[in-house]
């Protein structure tokens, strides 16, 4: 043990900024709790007590301002002083291959935000710990692709109630424990001097299949094939399993939840509206009353199960959903009908077809 931790320790030439507060010997303990080793274990390698060991690591957390030994280890990680599957513990294994980013091949991590927050490995759900440290991965998983800052994570999570100690890089460790592929812990998380981010290509997030599927549609719509523009809005609402992160604490999960609810809205709008243009009149009224049942104060979805309706010759249900939908913007909301409302009952009373109902680009 001594002779390995010895050969892998941090030269002075290659500490970075972040530890510049460090002695030497301060810096070998550093890089050797990054390595996992126990204090025992590196009182042996450098030839010191367990006291002195225990004594460097408190000065180690107090000079950097980091909470536990977890909150070090991430440290070690992130400012450079370990990199992810080297070390004491694994220097008899393969070398990482260069350009993989220390990831190894194999199945992805699978992170969906489109209900209760999930990650998979291989199929195995995985552990993500207590809500806190979920919106933290969702955060990331929402941003997939770019670098999240600390404060933004901190501004997005905590609000206006941030922690009184820096949790985040103990949150990152606890992650990474959880998410990593093989044994390279850094493998699914990454730092850089700006903040963290999902290693690109570690990971699969249900939203950005979302988002692939309703540009497919759109496509689709737009080369005239609109059956096949309905068939992938199916795919893309099947990805929804409940309200959108649901249940998880702060700032950035409560408004994503609003804007990937609206975005579903829309999404069974654009399916309704071309499965009426299909003619496919009974499975677009099904889908608008459990749509418009879900969403009693959305208009527009209002006006297009009106227009279901009539099309199908029920004048007399089309004009109740606009009485029971006047009823209720009057008692939540205090407000009258919208003109695209009034409008679409106006055209009922005369025999005519409301015709779609414009909610934004269909695309």
């Amino acid at each position: 043990m001594p002779s390995t931790a010895t050969t892998t320790r941090p030269s002075a030439t290659t500490v970075q900024p972040s530890t510049a507060l460090l002695g030497q010997q301060e810096r070998e303990v550093l890089h050797a709790v990054g390595c996992g080793l126990r204090d025992d274990e590196i009182a042996a390698a450098l030839g010191v007590s367990e006291e002195v060991v225990a004594g460097h690591l408190a000065r180690i957390l107090g000079k950097l301002g980091l909470r536990d030994r977890a909150a070090a280890i991430v440290h070690a990680f992130d400012c450079g002083l370990v990199a992810p599957g080297r070390g004491p513990r694994t220097r008899g294994a393969d070398p990482v291959p260069r350009g993989t980013g220390g990831r190894t091949a194999g199945p992805k991590v699978r992170i969906s935000v489109l209900g209760p927050l999930r990650a998979w490995h291989d199929g195995r759900p995985l552990d993500l710990g207590h809500l806190r440290q979920q919106a933290v991965l969702a955060a990331l998983a929402l941003h997939r692709g770019r670098t999240v800052s600390r404060q933004e994570l901190l501004d997005g999570v905590w609000g206006s109630e941030p922690p009184v100690t820096n949790v985040v890089p103990v949150h990152v460790y606890r992650l990474r424990k959880t998410l990593r592929i093989g044994d390279c812990p850094g493998s699914v998380v990454e730092h850089d001097r700006y903040g963290y981010r999902l290693a690109v290509g570690a990971t699969e997030v249900d939203l950005a299949d979302l988002e692939a599927l309703v540009g497919a549609a759109g496509t689709a719509h737009r080369a005239g094939d609109l059956p096949e523009a309905v068939r992938l809005c199916s795919q893309a609402l099947d990805l929804f399993r409940g309200e959108p992160l649901a249940g998880l604490p702060g700032p950035l999960a409560e408004l994503e939840r609003v804007r990937l609810t609206e975005r579903r809205i829309t999404v069974a709008q654009r399916r309704s509206r071309w499965r009426l243009a299909l003619g496919q009149l009974a499975g677009a009224i099904a889908e608008l009353v459990a749509l418009s049942a879900e969403h009693p104060l959305n208009e527009p979805v209002a006006a297009m199960l009106m227009d279901a309706l009539h099309r199908s010759g029920r004048q007399a249900d089309a004009l109740a959903v606009f009485d029971r939908t006047r009823r209720r913007l009057a008692d939540d909301l205090g407000v009258p009908p919208s003109p695209v409302l009034r409008r679409t009952r106006q055209l009922i009373l005369r025999g005519a077809q409301a015709g779609p109902v414009r909610t934004g680009p269909a695309h």
